[in-house]
């Protein structure tokens, strides 16, 4: 049985090949990267990363590449306050995010008490809950 990295390597190489972009030796190794990436890199240390595996690689091949997947939907790119575009790969079920403001850390989380007060307050004011993003700027509690 395959991995799910080999299966998010496969979908963003489908996408690349759906918009007419040829799977180079460079792209393939940005693909490795973001299916195997974690974290919500940004574009400089996914180069960083790839240069790792292919040493080839143009920060204007990440970019290309990128907007592509992006516009092919595979791929989510976030703007967090402070900071450059970052990446995740769309492929994980709907979560929410903690940027820790000290460390940069972007932390996912899911919580069903948020999810059900979205939808009451929609429904309150007349609306349906379509799509949201909720990002929580946070520094960590000092310790009691």
């Amino acid at each position: 049985m395959e991995s799910p990295k080999s299966d998010r390597a496969k979908e963003m190489e489908a996408a690349l090949r759906r918009d007419g972009v040829r799977l180079t030796r460079q792209r393939a190794a940005l693909l490795e990267v973001l299916g195997d990436a974690e974290d919500h890199p940004d574009a400089n240390e996914l180069h960083r990363r790839a240069k790792g595996l292919d040493e080839t690689v143009s920060l204007a091949t990440v970019y290309r590449t990128l907007s592509v997947l992006e516009a092919q939907g595979v791929i989510h790119r976030h703007a967090f306050e402070g900071g450059g575009a970052r990446f995740e790969t769309a492929d994980s079920p709907h979560h929410d995010h903690i940027i820790d403001l000290d460390t940069e850390e972007v932390i996912e989380f899911r919580s069903e008490k948020i999810e059900r007060l979205q939808a009451e307050i929609a429904a309150e004011l007349g609306y349906d809950v379509v799509h949201h993003r909720l990002e929580l700027y946070c520094r960590k509690a000092p310790e009691k």
